[in-house]
């Protein structure tokens, strides 16, 4: 009797389910993780707001570090400081480093804004803790390396933490659970189309 193809996709998806099961079942340590989202590609702070937004439908506490960024405002911005009082959220607002060009400057807010971030770090009353563009300041040395993997490594065992940026340094890549690199593959920027309102920015 021939199989039908209703009765192979049944079959397909039941060994499937039976993988799937599997690895959920192994899965058995329960803590918060490290997620690096690296990579010259574009959605590295999108996909990390929107973790963001999946804690709070949790009703988690959220706290976000912006490195870098705080000259020009942003669609996320504007939503968590006027309609999610429940997110700690701050910026260095020194803005781009290519456009500040004054390095000592640079290094001080960078380290005004790390405070911010490490006290987060030890407090367990943070269930997400997101440091937007933070390679950046080890990629620049702006900010002791050991310091900020000593600080990732010893956070609350429930805590989670994604840190977002290019590159960064194998220590970082070492030290996170997991990490995506996301790849440019095509850009509008690169055609000469404008960032858009509420999708780039």
């Amino acid at each position: 009797m021939n199989e039908t193809e209703s009765e192979a996709h049944k079959r397909k998806m039941q060994k499937l389910k039976e993988k799937v099961d599997a690895k959920i079942a192994a899965a058995d340590n329960e803590r918060g993780v490290m997620i690096l989202l690296t990579g010259n590609g574009k959605g590295k702070s999108s996909s990390a707001f929107g973790m963001v937004l999946r804690s709070l439908g949790y009703g988690y506490k959220v706290g976000v570090v912006q490195f870098i960024k705080g000259q020009q405002l942003s669609g996320e911005e504007i939503y968590l400081r006027e309609q999610c009082p429940q997110v700690d959220f701050y910026q260095m607002g020194t803005g781009f480093t290519w456009n500040t060009q004054d390095k000592t400057s640079d290094i001080a807010a960078a380290e005004r804004t790390w405070l911010v971030a490490e006290r987060m770090l030890k407090d367990d009353s943070f269930h997400l803790v997101v440091l937007d563009e933070l390679t950046y300041m080890l990629a620049y040395s702006y900010l002791d390396e050991d310091r900020v993997l000593e600080a990732l490594a010893s956070r609350p065992v429930e805590q989670s933490v994604v840190v977002t940026g290019r590159g960064g340094g194998a220590g970082l890549r070492d030290l996170a659970d997991t990490v995506t690199e996301l790849k440019d593959i095509k850009h509008a920027y690169a055609s000469g189309i404008k960032a858009r309102k509420g999708v780039d920015y």
